[in-house]
């Protein structure tokens, strides 16, 4: 005897609670500036969360996807709709939204800090990302998960050029990478593994106007500063740069 099947009807009235479940993205923008990785800002506008900043996000409408919409609240909130975003996780702790059940999925990005943002209806500013210290609802923690797969990209994924000049030099480079990771790098071990990952072309060209010894001038390869491309990350060998 064959079994009966059930509705979507039937499934969603024996289920209403379940999909009574908001769905929102977030997205955390890094950008970099005076030897400093900072991050994009909004003032929040619920009263629960007064005078508290929070990541840019918004709840997905009905008619959009998932991946869709964090390109769409960063278009609407900052004016850009050339950034790559990367996915980092999703968050779904019980009581994180004080309007009750909302699941959200974050995406990261690098941006030069130059960028002309357009300014909405709340403040949006760039801030220090060692400075911050609560955001509201969960966001501090997902900046911090944020931050955290940031740093163990930086190594395997040639992801952070669009953070500097066209032309730079390697300890101006160095002073970046000190940036994320939040350490100190030993220079000659620094420059060795940059040396083996072959993504800078050498312009045989010296600094000028600098109060230290010039460095040679790099740039990226052309590849490299715009979509980078994604492969499995590799933990122990941006944690080795340190070592």
């Amino acid at each position: 005897m064959p079994r009966s099947l059930k509705t979507a009807e039937i499934e969603k009235n024996s289920h209403l609670d379940y999909f009574n479940i908001a769905v929102s993205v977030d997205c955390v923008i890094f950008g970099y500036d005076n030897k400093e990785l900072k991050v994009l800002l909004i003032k929040s506008d619920l009263e629960e969360f007064t005078g508290l900043w929070s990541l840019l996000g918004d709840l997905v409408r009905l008619d959009e996807d998932i991946e869709s919409a964090p390109y769409r609240v960063l278009k609407e909130r900052t004016g850009l709709d050339d950034v790559y975003l990367d996915q980092v996780y999703t968050f779904g702790d019980l009581g994180r939204h004080p309007s009750g059940r909302v699941i959200t999925t974050a995406y990261y990005s690098l941006i030069d800090i130059k960028h002309q943002l357009k300014l909405t209806h709340n403040e949006l500013h760039w801030h220090k990302v060692n400075d911050i210290r609560k955001l509201a609802f969960d966001h501090k923690n997902i900046l911090d998960r944020s931050l955290e797969r940031l740093r163990e990209q930086v190594m395997e994924h040639p992801i952070i050029f669009n953070l500097l000049p066209e032309k730079f030099s390697l300890r101006e480079l160095q002073d970046l990478y000190q940036a994320i990771l939040g350490v100190n790098l030993d220079r000659r071990n620094f420059r060795k593994k940059i040396a083996h990952k072959d993504w800078l072309l050498d312009l045989d060209e010296m600094e000028n106007d600098v109060p230290h010894r010039p460095g040679k001038l790099y740039k990226a390869k052309t590849q490299f500063r715009k979509n980078p491309g994604k492969r499995k990350t590799n933990r122990a060998e941006a944690r080795s740069l340190i070592d």
